[in-house]
């Protein structure tokens, strides 16, 4: 299918074909008939993608404080292949549309196959042929509406969420500043509402389109303009504005100062657009101005539970939330209380995209609405494998072939993908695209462009969003596994059932329930070629480490500091409940560096205090391993640092960068050529030529158990305020 996309780092913006998504859960698969460009939004992370590398980093010093806390504690090699690997991607554009309902997910009783919808969300409602949304970002389109107008919902929804934030009266009066497609559309609501409007704008085109959808004057703001609003304002008991809308964007800080001015006493003042905010301190507290935010569609925004899972909010609770809005700016048109038909200043087929944003960037296309046009032929169909497509609707199979008798590979080692995220291509694919005997076959992810991304970055063979497509291929060797948590499990017993050695990154399990399923999956296939990601004791500074202590039946005592810090609010890691918690997903790499050390854990004791996780592990041998994952510590400290005492012999590692070991015979340091090195090439390394060669994993299952069941039972421990014994 077709769909738009941007590099950032080069700017390109163009037209790929790419695999159609699948209909997932809680969602409906959207057949798109047009997507509205937004001609703020958009143009300006269009523009951002022309700039310098400085230029970005100006523009989003947010990000560059990320990367300069990833030097401190990751070195400069990794933290430049993750930053490059983010920047050199395709991205998608767009968030509005509208389009037919050609498939509909489990869970959804909502809507049919055949509906027409207005859908949002710059994650899901793309320039895209095809689209799955989740169903509190999509909604009906009343009898009567054309799907032209139907696609201005998501904007439309913007612009309402503002005025309400404005908490506007009849009767009251308002200055509009900046009138873009958004901007435009805050003054029909204002007018509707009763409200007495003027507006700013730079164009006078504009000014004049607001006039014609019923503002009592618009103007350019300059002195002459501004002074004409104002007098407009004050005419009425000389008050000047009850509310300003700040709908311009842009680096300039005079829309903040204007507001200032044509404000009343304690009038609102709301923020639609992305605009300066560097407030006059004065002019704000002399008039006590109430300055507001608008969050783009409404309440839900953000929230996952709301978007993702379908949790809605009572409206006794959240009477107006995005998808509400939606629907009432539907309604508005469906009632003629709302117009926007003045606002289509173009339509354009999809395959032209680049070219319209080009003329919109140079400003050779004049207008506020433009929408692309998509064909309407045979719905895209979900590319799937040859062999999978021959098989598909047989029952899984109840054995499969063991690591022994399966053929080895000839031609070197035939990799598939399952996942291709931030991780995958920053730390597994660049190791595995250099390796000469390895054959990246085929890619399977979510989201459409993340596999064309990793098909273009490392060049696997195929790209799809259907798992079966990586599963089912018989001349795959080996599945990655490289998902979100709470799929690990699953994913590896399909891939054991279907008799290919699986790597999954940690965890590989994240409950014994899970645990017990793989264990059971490997005993009744006979497969047992698993690997799990822990790749901390292949690095070469940790290999050191245990080579120069050697091995001694006194039992040491080993503390592992582990300075995670704080998350995004937007990761998906803080999903406790369905991805687990943060120690149960990453505290698997240090319970098994420690294993790696001293041998199995049988004892595990947990203790929490509000930000951290202190974790005490008992081995086999009398040696005691305690994990301290800190989160409240600073951003720039080393992330892991590992003292091991014992049997005369004392070391220290310091984030992979540096190893220290203390022994009879002296001191010996060993410091990291080419800057710090987790061990992941080293760890594939050995993962292949096992593949390769038949030979047992790297680490053996026994010990995956182990680890695995040692992590869970410190989440177990945390919980009953008991220690478990494994």
């Amino acid at each position: 299918m077709k769909q738009v996309a941007q590099n950032y780092r080069s700017g390109e913006l163009t037209v790929l074909d790419v695999p159609p998504p699948a209909c997932k859960p809680g969602g409906v698969l959207v057949r798109t008939l047009f997507s509205l460009i937004s001609t703020g939004t958009e143009l300006m992370k269009v523009s951002e993608a022309r700039k310098s590398l400085l230029g970005m980093a100006r523009a989003r010093p947010d990000q560059v404080r990320k990367v300069v806390d990833s030097l401190a504690q990751q070195g400069p090699a990794a933290t430049y292949q993750k930053a490059m690997n983010r920047l050199d991607s395709y991205t998608p554009l767009g968030y509005s549309l509208c389009g037919v309902v050609v498939e509909v997910g489990s869970g959804v009783t909502d809507f049919a196959v055949g509906d027409l919808v207005a859908a949002a969300g710059n994650e899901f409602a793309l320039h895209a042929e095809l689209n799955w949304v989740p169903v509190n970002l999509c909604v009906p389109v009343p009898d009567g509406i054309s799907p032209e107008h139907a696609a201005f919902a998501t904007v439309g929804a913007i612009a309402l969420q503002g005025v309400r934030r404005g908490e506007v009266q009849l009767g009251e009066s308002a200055c509009v500043i900046g009138l873009g497609l958004v901007g435009q559309l805050v003054v029909r609501l204002l007018v509707a509402a009763g409200v007495r409007v003027v507006g700013l704008d730079t164009v006078e085109a504009r000014c004049r389109m607001a006039e014609k959808a019923g503002a009592l004057l618009c103007a350019t703001p300059d002195a002459a303009g501004v002074a004409a609003v104002e007098q407009v304002l004050t005419a009425n008991q000389g008050l000047g504005a009850d509310h300003v809308f700040l709908a311009a964007g842009g680096p300039t800080n005079e829309p903040v100062e204007l507001a200032a001015r044509l404000a009343r006493d304690r009038a609102r003042i709301v923020d639609i657009g992305k605009t300066r905010l560097d407030l006059p301190w004065n002019d704000y507290y002399e008039k006590e101005l109430d300055v507001r935010f608008s969050r783009s569609y409404g309440p839900g925004r953000y929230d996952d539970r709301y978007e993702l899972e379908g949790i809605d909010y009572p409206a006794g609770y959240v009477r107006w939330t995005e998808r509400r809005n939606l629907q009432c700016f539907l309604d508005l048109i469906a009632n003629d209380s709302i117009e926007v038909s003045s606002l289509v200043s173009g339509v354009h087929p999809i395959v032209e995209a680049a070219a319209v944003y080009e003329q919109l960037r140079t400003g050779n296309l004049q207008g506020v609405g433009f929408l692309l046009e998509y064909p309407q032929g045979a719905v895209p169909q979900r590319p799937t494998h040859r062999a999978a497509e021959a098989r598909r609707g047989e029952p899984a199979s109840t054995s499969g072939p063991s690591g022994a008798s399966r053929p080895l590979p000839r031609d070197g080692v035939r990799v598939g993908f399952i996942g291709a995220g931030n991780y995958a291509t920053s730390m597994l694919l660049p190791h595995l695209a250099r390796e000469e005997d390895v054959t990246l076959a085929r890619v399977a992810t979510t989201r459409s462009l993340s596999a064309v991304n990793a098909q273009r970055k490392f060049g696997f063979g195929g790209a799809s969003t259907a798992v079966d497509d990586v599963l089912e291929d018989p001349d795959i060797d080996a599945v990655f596994v490289v998902t979100r948590h709470h799929s690990h499990a699953e994913l590896v017993c399909r891939v054991l059932e279907s008799g290919k050695a699986v790597f999954v990154e940690k965890p590989l399990a994240l409950g014994n329930e899970q645990l017990d399923r793989v264990v059971e999956t490997v005993a009744r296939t006979g497969n047992d070629r698993l690997m799990v990601g822990f790749n901390r004791r292949f690095a070469p500074l940790f290999v050191e480490l245990r080579g120069r202590l050697g091995r001694s039946e006194a039992p040491v005592s080993a503390r592992y500091l582990v300075n995670a810090g704080r998350l995004d609010a937007a990761s998906w890691y803080l999903d406790e409940d369905l991805e687990g918690s943060r120690f149960l997903g990453e505290g698997g790499h240090f319970v098994d560096t420690l294993s790696a050390l001293v041998g199995t854990p049988v004892e595990v004791q947990s203790i929490q205090t509000p930000d951290d996780v202190h974790v005490t592990l008992r081995f086999e041998n009398g040696s005691v391993g305690t994990v301290s994952y800190v989160t409240s510590g600073h951003p720039r400290y080393p992330k892991e640092t590992l003292d091991v005492s014992g049997g005369a012999r004392s070391a220290r590692l310091d984030n992979f960068g540096r190893v220290t070991v203390w022994t009879p015979s002296g001191r010996h340091v060993k410091r990291a050529l080419y800057g710090q090195d987790k061990g992941q090439r080293d760890m594939l390394r050995a993962f292949l030529a096992a593949v390769r060669d038949g030979q047992p994993m790297p680490i053996g299952l026994d010990s995956l158990v182990a680890t695995t069941r040692a992590t869970i039972g410190a989440q177990s421990s945390l919980s009953s305020g008991r220690s478990v014994i494994l």
